[in-house]
């Protein structure tokens, strides 16, 4: 049964306020549309609630009846509007941004909790998604911005190159290579390698660089998600390859530089030129490029170099980014 809220609190107010002309001044609305919307509930209800004479209202037994519960069940909603009108007063104001997992543990936090310090009633939400789905959080404007990788590019998208950062070889400390300066795809023949797959990204920036040499590896294990291709390295199953951010804090993995081919990716903030960022988004911007830009700079010679924003990746122009 379609419940006709309009019509209970119409004939509530009518009750309580004694008459039809009170409870339109009681509802700010006239009394035609209150006696408008009591006969809909009564055709609804298929009852009269109200008896009306020249000097009083009289409540038929159904009226009487119902009144309770409509009572009741108007005054818990008024409650609950109530109580969420002071929790909007108090309610901290939220911002969100897309940032890829491989670059968002453990790299964002200093940058999040400068950001907590200087806006303390902004509340932060992080979309540690793919690349496709933080352009998807962007153009739908679920997230002011993006830190993604140049690649799949949407016209309707505005990317900014802010850093390059390189892949490298991850490989459990023991492991042959491990000692190694530097090391060459060639040496990569014969070894166990795990595959990071997913439709867009790391792996696709690997494919592209590769080309028909990828079916030269023995590529054993494929899983998803980066994280988890670490720990199978880390349990000494195989070895990947890896943006250098992703591996240089994991316990038990040790990165070199890998060369001939060298790969790198692009780090890039993806922006909706159509909406101009706000002050607080732009300085959230700023504070988690620096921090990336910093980690990268501490990485060493050969695994990773930043640059500034010098080029755009896309037709659009992202914000200024430090």
């Amino acid at each position: 049964m379609q419940i006709d809220f309009l019509g209970m609190q119409a004939f509530l107010s009518i009750v309580e306020q004694g008459g039809f002309l009170q409870a339109g001044a009681h509802l700010h609305l006239s009394q035609t549309a209150i006696s408008h919307r009591l006969r809909k509930l009564e055709e609804s209800l298929g009852v009269k609630l109200l008896v009306r004479t020249t000097r009083q209202i009289t409540l038929t037994d159904a009226g009487r009846a119902l009144l309770p519960g409509v009572r009741q069940a108007v005054r818990a909603l008024e409650d609950s509007c109530e109580l969420l009108r002071r929790q909007g007063e108090t309610a901290p104001e939220w911002l969100a941004f897309g940032c890829l997992p491989t670059l968002a543990p453990n790299r964002i936090a200093p940058a999040l909790r400068t950001f907590s310090e200087r806006c303390p009633r902004i509340a932060v939400r992080v979309f540690d998604d793919t690349v496709n789905e933080i352009a998807q959080h962007v153009e739908s404007g679920a997230a002011a911005f993006g830190i993604s990788i140049a690649g799949a590019r949407r016209p309707q998208l505005a990317a900014q190159v802010f850093a390059h950062e390189a892949f490298v070889v991850a490989c459990a400390k023991g492991h042959r290579l491990a000692d190694r300066a530097r090391i060459r795809w060639a040496d990569l023949h014969g070894e166990v390698l795990i595959r990071i797959s997913l439709p867009a990204g790391n792996a696709a920036t690997i494919d592209d660089v590769l080309g028909r040499r990828r079916t030269d590896f023995q590529w054993e294990y494929e899983v998803q998600h980066t994280a988890l291709a670490l720990d199978l390295v880390a349990a000494g199953l195989g070895i990947t390859v890896v943006p250098a951010l992703s591996v240089s804090r994991m316990a038990g993995v040790v990165a070199r530089p890998l060369e001939a081919p060298a790969i790198t990716r692009s780090l890039t903030i993806i922006t909706h030129p159509g909406r101009e960022l706000p002050a607080t988004a732009r300085l959230l911007c700023e504070l988690v490029v620096d921090e990336i830009r910093a980690q990268l700079a501490r990485l060493p010679d050969g695994v990773a170099e930043a640059h500034g924003a010098d080029h755009d990746a896309s037709a659009g122009t992202a914000p200024h980014a430090g």
